[in-house]
């Protein structure tokens, strides 16, 4: 018995290895918690209203970002969202801008949308559309990998676009956008970072 579970541990040593060679392979970095969902720690609300409401960044009013204190360049970022209007809702999740230029209420460049029946798509990068992994009125999850000029997402965990055509600055923050006069108040939680190296 006790031989059985001496191999078994020197397997999932092995394993464990492997599994941390393949991680540093691919350039990953650690996950980290970009929402504590108690505070807005490590962000800036820009020209809106948002607070924390039951574990999720709430957008309440105004049209303007809750924005990220710190630029990134390459990540896997995670994240839920759900609209709470039952039609025409709209928002997104920017990345990779350097600034909000005067006047304007959000950059003009890259979201990953959130408006009705664009879900998950960036307009600005041709190929990276989608349909059918969305599911009105429900929580979804949002995972965009961006690398160098390579930018790929999932959607309820099933791949829906990869395309390699981003161009624009190196890093940038990454914003969540607040649309409530037209497009409604929207929740965003589990906001999860990994850096690539």
């Amino acid at each position: 018995m006790k031989t059985r579970i001496l191999l078994s541990g020197i397997a999932v040593s092995i394993l464990g290895i492997f599994s941390g060679v393949a991680l540093a392979a691919d350039g990953g970095g650690t996950r980290v918690q970009l929402f504590d969902g108690k505070t807005l720690a490590g962000w800036t609300v820009l020209k809106c209203e948002a607070v924390v409401e039951d574990g999720n960044i709430f957008l309440k009013a105004g049209n303007g970002m809750v924005q990220t204190e710190k630029k990134y360049s390459d990540f896997v970022l995670e994240y839920e969202w759900k609209a709470l209007k039952t039609n025409a809702w709209d928002s997104g999740v920017y990345f990779r801008y350097e600034s909000i230029p005067a006047g304007k209420a959000w950059p003009p460049r890259f979201q990953a949308n959130c408006r009705q029946g664009l879900e998950g798509n960036v307009g600005e990068l041709k190929g990276a559309s989608s349909k059918g992994l969305f599911k009105d009125g429900e929580w979804n999850k949002f995972k965009l990998t961006v690398r160098g000029n390579h930018v790929e997402m999932e959607i309820n965990g099933k791949p829906a676009w990869s395309v390699d055509n981003l161009d624009g600055p190196r890093e940038g923050f990454i914003g969540l956008q607040a649309e409530v006069p037209n497009g409604g108040q929207n929740l965003f939680r589990n906001i999860f970072i990994t850096e690539l190296k």
